[in-house]
């Protein structure tokens, strides 16, 4: 009867070893797969509108073209189109791409 009580002790200790790796691997294919390229992204993006300077090439996230004319702390101010009265005071966080204007 002891050595039953015990054998079902260690498969249970076993069964729970399993499931502790299994786990981990778990955790691990969510971090590398998921929350690593995210946090990524979020440096590139942090580095592009840190960089951000009047002159540069602009598009938005809602896909318009313009020109940084100003820049404050969070807002730019862009000038779209070829009228140099449309001007649109915008956040830098509806940047998608800028393109340096000494590259342009």
């Amino acid at each position: 009867m002891g050595i039953l009580l015990t054998e079902a002790a260690a498969n249970g200790q076993g069964q729970g070893m399993i499931l502790a790796i299994y786990l981990v691997v778990i955790f691990g294919f969510i971090y590398f797969f998921m929350i690593r390229p995210q946090k990524k992204e979020q440096k590139r993006v942090g580095a592009m509108l840190s960089s951000l300077e009047i002159g540069d090439s602009i598009l938005t996230t809602s896909g318009f073209y313009g020109i940084i004319i100003d820049i404050t702390d969070d807002t730019v101010i862009v000038e779209f189109g070829n009228n140099k009265n449309c001007r649109i005071p915008m956040q830098k966080s509806a940047i998608a791409q800028v393109e340096k204007a000494s590259e342009a």
